[in-house]
């Protein structure tokens, strides 16, 4: 037979049709067998596409990509559901699609419905308000109030004040206050990749900030009660009760360990604990709650079994789950309720559960069914770091001890002591380990830093903190009243001694700390993905997980340092001269500006003035920077003092960029860019990269439409 072009035809060869379809059988029947294998595996991926789809709301721009994310997870969901019969890759498909379906449409919803009124420019106010909320800033030898202005004020619902030490009153949740405050609207990011609080205020429907001017208990007003302010109360008088018993850092980690109150640990020992990886140790969370619920099971299980009667007729462990479940629900609501610790409540709930129902409680199931209470609840926690760790902590740890290798290998067997000892601190080194690779990605994605000796400081400070600080500060709470709590309250001094000079000391270290400037969205999504693709699957394919991982990694190493940051208000600036050192442009800027432009600039010492390294006066400085084989001239203002229009003129044609914090005349035009107050008004922070192509990277450009903008 003869082909049609003159050509033979290939024996046995197919139609290109037909090769197409038998390749599609092959590899829907391969992935098909994978999703068999991995069926117990599937319902995991539910909160991750809840997840993915709250994270899409956030990154993405505006209303427009939002539609436009519903519409592809819609369609993901209808290809799904399309697939053939009995699907099971079809099935996981459509869950995924509409979880992220929902996830999406979730936190768009309670972004619109938390909308509330904000302060628009700074003003001086006078106002009547009652105390929602106390918190002393030891370190800034202030308190911070959150406050309810009356009804018919023209203020916000919240607003968030400062009040310095030595001009605040006695004041109790609930009290009515007189005050006159300077008050901003909620402050954005001061530079690209700096901490956003608009955002979180827009959730918590504070609509301003402030400077506390005078204030005084409103005259003949009785405080106002409720639950809340009961609570609250309570909680601040606990808090002081613990700081009378233990004085400076160590009374601070105590009240932060009982209330989740940190405002009162001085900043030189929170750096140090940050440093040292042991940060998490003072946010109330799953290690907490979790030494709150077994001791009050354990006590409360070998309080009934001394009862023969009780024990023979009843079911004891239920009882004592009970009061397990009681007391983790009261210590949540003690410490305030924080996501951190609703979402360790959730979990311990079902922990007891289990128990109670003789289950295997501690599963990664147990994690995503809190993971989604928390994301309909609370979607708007997601964007926050608090949430990430915590999770990243527990889903690494628990994926860690299901592992099948893992488990021969800690499995309990009879052999000497040594060898028992040997493999329970080889499980602690492993999970500290893991622990820290989980959480080094979110750390420096969100702070820009991470400790590297956190997985061998937590060998020892996690079980110290544990069995030792807790158990000892809560008896020491008990017997107060009947004034036999003295030895337990000397021994949890010792006990936080002994932490704050570990964490001391491995701050010091050298090498302590990793340092990243930036870790870009995309390679952020990378090691997320590729964590939880190692995590969640169990079969070799997790492997793959790997890959995006170190691209990741890679793409955020591979990011240059800013060459220049600018401060949304044009007051501060920060420039990495040619040797490598990072100059600040204001002799007389705070330490918290200080701080903030080297940690988004990738340094850990302090910041310099400008005046050593470059041509500066009392109003402003000149520079010249290489990068890339070009010479840029820079001059930034330091005063808005004015400057005759033919200088100005002159000084800004010869420079390529130019920064001030007010308007400057059209007569001013550089070369390149011109950042004075018209443009930051619109553009918020600005993070300036020279070599290659150069970029200016915007905080609005981060922020898009979202309302809080």
């Amino acid at each position: 037979m003869t082909a049609v072009d003159g050509r033979a035809p290939s024996i046995g060869a197919e139609p290109r049709g037909r090769g197409l379809a038998a390749r599609w059988r092959g590899w829907s029947g391969g992935a098909e067998a994978l999703a068999d294998r991995e069926r117990d595996q599937l319902p995991l991926w539910l909160p991750v596409g809840m997840g993915l789809g709250t994270a899409a709301w956030f990154a993405l721009p505006d209303a427009h990509a939002w539609i436009g994310f519903l519409l592809a997870a819609g369609a993901l969901l209808c290809a799904g559901m399309a697939a053939a019969p009995g699907s099971r890759v079809g099935r996981a498909l459509a869950w995924f699609a509409l979880a992220a379906l929902i996830g999406c449409g979730n936190i768009w919803w309670k972004a619109d419905r938390v909308a509330a009124p904000k302060i628009e420019r700074e003003q001086v106010a006078r106002f009547n308000a009652t105390v929602e909320a106390i918190q002393p800033l030891a370190a800034r030898d202030s308190v911070r109030l959150v406050v309810r202005p009356a009804n018919g004020s023209a203020l916000p619902p919240r607003l968030r004040l400062n009040v310095p030490a030595d001009k605040a009153p006695p004041l109790r949740p609930g009290d009515r206050i007189v005050a006159r405050a300077w008050l901003m609207p909620p402050a954005p990011a001061a530079v690209p990749g700096a901490y956003d609080y608009a955002r979180s205020a827009w959730f918590a429907r504070v609509g301003g900030s402030g400077r506390v001017l005078q204030i005084a208990r409103a005259p003949g007003v009785a405080a106002e009660a409720g639950w809340s302010a009961w609570l609250a109360g309570l909680r601040q008088r606990l808090g002081d009760h613990i700081g009378s018993r233990l004085e400076g850092a160590k009374g601070g980690i105590a009240v932060a360990l009982a209330t989740g109150d940190q405002g009162r640990i001085p900043e030189d020992d929170a750096d140090a604990m940050r440093r040292a990886g042991l940060a998490h140790l003072l946010s109330v969370s799953g290690l907490h709650l979790t030494a709150v619920v077994g001791a009050v099971m354990l006590l409360t299980l070998k309080l009934l079994a001394l009862s023969p009667a009780l024990a023979l007729r009843f079911r004891l462990t239920l009882w004592a789950a009970g009061a397990a479940a009681v007391a983790g629900l009261a210590y949540t609501l003690l410490t305030g309720a924080e996501v951190p610790t609703v979402r360790s409540c959730v979990a311990a709930l079902l922990v007891l559960a289990g128990i109670a129902l003789g289950r295997d409680a501690l599963t990664l199931r147990l994690v995503a069914v809190g993971a989604l209470v928390v994301l309909l609840l609370w979607p708007d926690s997601l964007a926050g770091p608090s949430f990430q760790l915590s999770f990243a902590a527990i889903t690494a740890i628990v994926a860690l001890h299901e592992h099948p290798g893992l488990k021969a290998l800690l499995a309990k067997r009879e052999e000497a002591l040594p060898f028992k000892a040997g493999r329970f601190l080889l499980g602690l080194v492993l999970t500290g380990i893991v622990v820290e690779a989980a959480l080094t990605p979110i750390a420096l994605y969100h702070f820009h830093r991470t400790g590297l000796y956190g997985a061998f400081a937590n060998i020892v400070a996690i079980p110290l903190t544990t069995f030792v600080v807790m158990p000892a500060e809560a008896l020491a709470l008990i017997l107060d009243p009947l004034g036999l709590s003295a030895p337990f309250w000397w021994t949890a001094g010792k006990a936080l001694a002994f932490l704050l000079a570990l964490a001391h000391r491995t701050a010091a270290s050298a090498g302590a700390v990793a340092l990243l400037p930036e870790v870009p969205d995309g390679a952020y999504a990378l090691m997320i993905g590729g964590g939880l693709w190692l995590c969640l699957w169990r079969s070799r394919i997790r492997r793959w997980g790997a890959l995006p991982l170190v691209l990741g990694l890679l793409w955020s190493l591979a990011i240059p340092a800013p060459d220049v940051l600018v401060t949304g208000d044009g007051r501060h600036m920060a420039v990495r001269t040619d040797r490598g050192d990072v100059v600040i442009l204001r002799t007389r800027a705070g330490d918290y500006v200080r701080d903030l432009l080297a940690e988004t600039s990738g340094i850990d010492t302090g910041l310099p003035d400008m005046d050593d390294l470059a041509d500066c006066n009392p109003d402003a400085c000149a520079a010249t920077l290489v990068r890339g084989g070009r010479a840029w001239r820079l001059l930034a203002f330091r005063t808005k003092a004015y400057v005759e229009t033919e200088p100005l003129r002159r000084a800004c044609a010869e420079a390529d960029i130019v920064v001030a914090e007010r308007r400057l005349p059209k007569a001013c035009a550089p070369r390149w860019l011109k950042a004075d107050a018209a443009l930051l008004e619109r553009t918020g922070g600005l993070a300036i990269r020279l070599s290659g192509t150069p970029n200016v990277e915007t905080v609005a450009s981060r922020v898009g439409e979202h309302p809080w903008r």
